[in-house]
């Protein structure tokens, strides 16, 4: 079952064609990374799929009663204001504190609830960012560059986090990512995206396409090698 679908979605912003004619969908269970240039439309794919953003063109199905859990980029936190990380989470809505706790082991910082949101490392302020997305246990997780800011061993560290998050919940997983290598490691399916698909499959496919090797270069292969995932198939959820 499809939780989110697009046929030949488009957006405008005056005169500049974002996006054009892009078909999507993501099932219960899979894991989906979108890769793409700087200036590729990427954010603004994942704005119109959970609703933030209207097309100008296509249509958007999203599975009725479907939940989003998104974890940005980067948040800001004004360094003068107290806000442990029990505290934080607890803005999500939840008030049960047993619940929160738990979050918290499950993302692998059990030791860190009441510290400073402000003292926390890049790698353990991300893995706040995944509980609170996971405390309203979403039917999709979707993540926006999530390791930007972190070391190449806190960024792996993380994508095991999420393959394990997948396994735990069955949720459906969609991220975006300049890191074609390790991020490329922990999909099902790929989709090379410059304005339009480029191409789409799994990262063995599309790290083989003339359209993703023509953006990112030849020598991406032999990294992803080292990285591959251990199957190049969809992961079929229970349900």
């Amino acid at each position: 079952m499809n939780l989110i679908q697009t046929r030949g979605v488009g957006v405008r912003h005056g005169a500049v064609q974002i996006l054009r004619d892009v078909d999507f969908s993501i099932r219960r269970g899979e894991i989906v990374t979108v890769v793409g240039p700087n200036g590729s439309g990427k954010t603004t794919l994942l704005q119109v799929l959970i609703g933030a953003q209207k097309p100008t063109e296509g249509t958007v199905h999203r599975e009725p009663g479907t939940r989003v859990g998104y974890v940005p980029q980067r948040l800001a936190i004004d360094r003068t204001l107290p806000m442990t990380v029990t505290r934080f989470l607890a803005l999500s809505g939840t008030r049960n504190v047993r619940s929160i706790r738990l979050m918290i082991e499950r993302v692998g910082i059990p030791e860190r609830e009441t510290r400073q949101m402000t003292d926390l490392s890049g790698g353990e302020f991300q893995r706040v960012l995944l509980a609170q997305a996971l405390l309203n246990e979403p039917d999709i997780l979707v993540l926006d560059e999530p390791t930007q800011a972190l070391d190449q061993p806190a960024e792996a560290a993380f994508y095991r986090l999420i393959e394990q998050v997948r396994q735990d919940l069955g949720c459906a997983v969609l991220m975006v990512s300049h890191d074609l290598h390790v991020v490329m490691r922990a999909s099902d399916r790929v989709i090379c995206l410059n304005g339009h698909v480029c191409c789409e499959g799994s990262p063995t496919v599309v790290s083989a396409a003339p359209e993703y090797r023509a953006l990112f270069g030849l020598g991406t292969e032999g990294a992803l090698a080292l990285y591959r995932h251990e199957h190049d198939h969809v992961h079929h959820a229970e349900h």
